[in-house]
């Protein structure tokens, strides 16, 4: 069964923006402006650039949980991909059989195939999950093995990852919509880049600074910075941390759950603001504009300040949260660096992470005092960020006029 044993692309570290990234890279692509392969942080750009969203949910059964947007959700590959004109040739069945056929006919081309699914189903992956819920991803599938019973997957990692046959076909299958679909790319067209380039800039303003496509305006940008504030500071108002994550467990896994976000979900650094740095860095190449890399090195002030804020969710101070801090970036760490060698030690640490949230439930490390302070000391460093990146966002609207 086909296999490219040529395929050494593990650069990429997000589903969409790392996915592109690796198979442009194998089928040779070179930025213009570089003479290399196209960086991720330039399709990170390109795609919508970095944002602030920042959202509560609270289910039935499990944890509330806060999530941070870190980068543009809305229809990020696709917008990317049109920007950039790279052709796509989209195949989906409802056959499983014939969805293998498809797999393996383009495998056999001598091209990988971007592929659907659901990444909790994986073998590789030590993290928990705590609900059910599919979560359908692009991934880079490079060979598949029938014999063998073995899957060669482009994941995150800087490694390759594997899988068997089955639970490859498990994943693929989970929601209807994507459903066995797997996708090969034409060449970006390097003419549209300049302009794909101020595009994604674009999305990044508006995104701070106005009313989103979808969702409540006071979920993103600077807004959204204030609403967070103002949650921890103010418990009488709704969406409060003092009712959705009151002392306790609830906190513990607001608190779990915003690190996540900004450190280890996807990504590499401090809620990809050193990220979003270097696509700035390389925009004010492609556009002949300098003042752009004024903008980059306040969202590299801000990669800093998104740490500080980090320590100050999990500090030393708390010694049992200082442990969880550094068990979710072992994990981290690990899976880029080892993939799925390193499941055994990672599932140990997050063993170990499910129960320190237990833990919470009767032995919490703050009282009630120390609780104001903590959610006080939060705030103010939110506002900081808020600030920061207030100044980066202007440099990038001076430059766009």
């Amino acid at each position: 069964m086909p296999t490219l044993t040529n395929y050494m692309q593990f650069e990429g570290l997000h589903w969409e923006t790392g996915t592109v990234r690796n198979y442009f890279d194998y089928c040779g692509v070179k930025a213009p402006h570089t003479g290399k392969p196209y960086s991720e942080a330039l399709l990170m750009g390109i795609s919508g650039g970095a944002v602030m969203g920042y959202f509560v949910f609270a289910y039935q059964g499990i944890d509330p949980h806060a999530r941070i947007l870190t980068r543009n959700t809305f229809d990020p590959m696709e917008t990317m991909l049109q920007r950039l004109g790279a052709v796509q040739d989209v195949r989906q069945t409802a056959s499983a059989d014939r969805a293998v056929s498809n797999l393996v006919d383009t495998l056999e081309k001598g091209t990988p195939a971007v592929t659907w699914v659901d990444v909790s189903s994986l073998p590789y992956d030590p993290q928990p999950h705590e609900f059910e819920i599919p979560h359908m991803l692009p991934v880079v599938i490079f060979g598949y093995d029938e014999e063998a019973d073995r899957v060669l997957i482009a994941d995150r990692a800087r490694v390759p990852l594997f899988a068997t046959t089955g639970q490859l076909a498990a994943a693929r299958s989970k929601v209807k919509k994507f459903r066995h679909r797997i996708m090969t790319l034409e060449k970006p067209d390097a003419d549209q880049i300049p302009e794909a380039v101020r595009s994604g800039i674009l999305d990044s303003i508006q995104l701070y600074t106005e009313k989103p496509p979808k969702g409540a305006r006071h979920n993103f940008g600077f807004a959204a910075y204030q609403r967070w504030a103002d949650a921890l500071r103010k418990p009488k108002m709704r969406g409060s941390w003092d009712k959705e994550f009151p002392r306790g467990r609830k906190m513990y896994a607001g608190i779990e759950s915003v690190f996540s976000d900004t450190h280890t979900y996807g990504k590499e650094g401090f809620a990809e603001r050193d990220v979003f740095a270097a696509f700035l860095d390389e925009a004010a190449q492609i556009l002949a504009l300098p003042i752009l890399q004024d903008a980059a090195e306040r969202f590299r002030t801000s990669a800093q300040a998104w740490r500080v804020l980090g320590e100050l969710l999990l500090p030393d101070s708390v010694p049992v949260w200082a442990e969880a801090r550094k068990l979710m970036l072992d994990n981290h760490s690990l899976f880029l660096e080892q993939g799925g060698e390193a499941l055994e030690k990672g599932r140990a640490n997050a063993e170990r992470l499910i129960a320190i949230r237990a833990q919470m439930e009767k032995e919490f490390p703050l009282s009630e005092e120390e609780v104001d302070a903590f959610r006080e000391g939060i705030a103010d460093q939110v506002l900081k960020i808020s600030a920061i990146e207030e100044q980066a966002v202007a440099a990038m609207k001076e430059a766009m006029e």
